[in-house]
């Protein structure tokens, strides 16, 4: 982990504690993690950190823009590094992998959108579903 986050939180006013740089290489590590997942990361190393610290924590975060949620799919959010969040997730309704992909491919898109609708469209918050180029090969 580089320094940059540890210093802002510092700037802000908070400590650098244990358990906020877990949760940090735990997002890093998970890329797309739920707060249930990155709480099974954080306890193999630290098992008395509960699930509570761990939605207190991201909060706290991604208040400070440390880390960003995606919704990529009905259940809980997905959270990465914000540093990170320059991107479109692409999800497979067959066998659920997520492709990160540069927000540049959805120009035309958004163009379109804001030519017809007058509506800005912020790619970077954008996830597309559908299947995979295996799932569609196998039939899945």
């Amino acid at each position: 982990m580089s320094e940059t986050w540890q210093e802002e939180l510092r700037a802000k006013g908070y400590r650098v504690t244990p358990q906020r740089q877990l949760v940090l290489e735990a997002v890093t590590n998970l890329m797309h993690g739920t707060p249930d997942e990155i709480c099974a990361e954080v306890q193999r190393t630290a098992k008395g950190v509960n699930i509570s610290t761990i939605y207190r924590t991201l909060e706290l975060l991604e208040e400070l823009g440390l880390v960003k949620h995606a919704h990529l799919g009905h259940g809980p959010p997905n959270y990465h590094l914000a540093t990170d969040a320059d991107h479109i997730h692409l999800v497979c309704r067959g066998c659920g992998t997520v492709h990160d992909v540069d927000p540049e491919l959805a120009a035309g898109l958004a163009e379109r959108l804001d030519a017809t609708f007058g509506f800005e469209t912020d790619v970077h918050h954008l996830t597309v579903y559908g299947r995979c180029k295996e799932c569609r090969a196998g039939g899945a």
